[in-house]
């Protein structure tokens, strides 16, 4: 794993625990030394991101990221397009979630955001390990999806409305 993909990966442990995470934590989940985590904190906390550095880890005060929610609807086959559009246009697939007419709001936690988690995705709905969650509700989901700036946002928006995945907000 890069550096690059490693800070992504801790910014997204990061902001999506309810706890502090310890530098050895972190060390041994990416495989590198307690020191490289310190120098990727170090980084992190020098392009924005509010990373406090507590006794028990450490935990994400603020985030620079944007965050935008998207109602979408398609097939399951357009499942891998849908996510690599995503991907590749720098968003993150924070969760995916549905509103049941019985259960209320139903999530589950994603956290993809390169073509190689996209594909263990797919595969792992693929293999019969699950469905996907959208199927509870005709195709209808919403994903959190994150991005560097609004920009990004945007073009992530544009691309699946050109794909038609945007689906009306009745």
């Amino acid at each position: 794993m890069r550096a690059a993909e490693r800070r992504k990966s801790i910014v997204n442990k990061l902001l999506s625990s309810d706890r502090a995470i310890s530098g050895s934590e972190l060390s041994r989940e990416f495989g590198v030394s307690r020191q490289i985590i310190v120098q990727d904190i170090t980084v992190l906390k020098g392009t924005g991101y509010d990373i406090l550095s507590t006794h028990n880890g450490y935990v994400m005060q603020r985030s620079p990221l944007k965050e935008r929610v998207f109602k979408l609807y398609h097939t399951t086959e357009q499942t891998r397009d849908e996510l690599s559009t995503i991907v590749e246009l720098g968003g993150t697939v924070v969760d995916v979630f549905v509103w049941h007419k019985v259960y209320g709001k139903v999530v589950a936690p994603l956290n993809i955001f390169s073509q190689l988690h996209v594909e263990q995705f797919i595969t792992g709905v693929r293999t019969g390990k699950s469905t996907e969650l959208m199927n509870i509700t005709g195709g209808y989901h919403y994903h959190t999806v994150r991005g560097e700036s609004e920009e990004v946002l945007d073009r992530i928006e544009h691309a699946l409305k050109i794909k038609n995945y945007i689906a009306p907000i009745i």
